[in-house]
């Protein structure tokens, strides 16, 4: 019989196996990566320790191939996408079309340079959205990411997702990582939440361990956690335990239905289960 040699899942199904002791098991693995979404530190540290094998994660998009990996032969920097794939020349732009110096955020870009290996050449019938993505010589990705001084990308989130409370600009991916970090927690979602004040707040949706039961205590726990790991503006403000969290069918989080639906449940004062405010709120 042939044994698996290399595996390869979305961030979700890894987070799920972590749950387990894989050292008990007699795996076979030489090569280990991930793709859908970002993933946690945390899950490629406990990855390593079970299985001896470290998580090569990347970043693409549909528009494109990969344009950055953690390729084999090549350090990996625990948390980092990688650096960009031989098709691409990957920089971090503003939308005035200038490259952001190190560890400053902006836009992941593609530079043309009239080459078109690996990626597409616009959006069917909406040439509005095909003029946003190509400008400045290069193609925005959409998505949000900084650069770090030895070449290696670090994703934020997507411009979408990134959260402005008061006058601040938070990543999600930032604080999920955080979170999952906490022993009782398995998988974690942070959205923006209309706040009257802050215009936005911090919002977690917290997938606890097998066993453990959502209580206000546990909230303030991971309160309390998460303010040892992050500055005092990336705090949540809110947490909620729900039953699930949504998820497209490659086991993408939905993280556009979590954000509709917390700004429907704000609007119209809704008491939702298992929900507890940070005293800051």
């Amino acid at each position: 019989h042939y044994r698996v040699a290399t595996f390869c899942g979305s961030p979700t199904v890894l987070r799920m196996l972590i749950q387990e002791d894989l050292s008990q098991y007699a795996l076979h693995l030489r090569q280990s990566c991930a793709a859908g979404e970002p993933l946690n530190p945390d899950v490629i540290d406990k990855w390593k320790k079970g299985t001896g094998v470290t998580i090569r994660d990347g970043y693409g998009q549909t528009e494109t191939t990969a344009l950055v990996a953690n390729l084999p032969g090549q350090e990996i920097k625990p948390g980092s996408m990688g650096k960009a794939t031989f098709l691409y020349e990957v920089g971090i732009y503003n939308e005035e079309g200038e490259e952001m110096p190190p560890l400053e955020e902006g836009v992941i870009c593609v530079q043309q340079n009239g080459k078109e290996n690996g990626l597409f050449r616009g959006y069917l019938a909406d040439e509005e959205r095909t003029r946003q993505a190509f400008k400045h010589g290069l193609y925005y990705t959409g998505d949000k990411a900084y650069k770090d001084e030895d070449g290696f990308i670090w994703f934020v989130g997507r411009n979408d997702d990134v959260i402005k409370a008061s006058a601040y600009r938070i990543g999600p991916f930032e604080v999920e990582s955080v979170l999952i970090e906490h022993p009782d927690v398995v998988e974690s979602a942070v959205v923006a939440s209309p706040h009257e004040v802050r215009g936005y707040a911090v919002k977690a949706f917290v997938m606890l361990r097998e066993g453990v039961e959502p209580s206000e205590a546990l909230a303030q726990a991971l309160f309390d956690f998460a303010g040892q790991h992050l500055a005092s503006y990336k705090v949540p403000r809110i947490i909620e335990f729900p039953d699930a969290l949504p998820k497209t069918i490659s086991g993408k989080i939905r993280r556009v239905e979590l954000r509709s639906n917390e700004a429907e449940n704000r609007l119209a004062k809704k008491v939702v289960p298992h929900e507890y405010f940070h005293a800051k709120y």
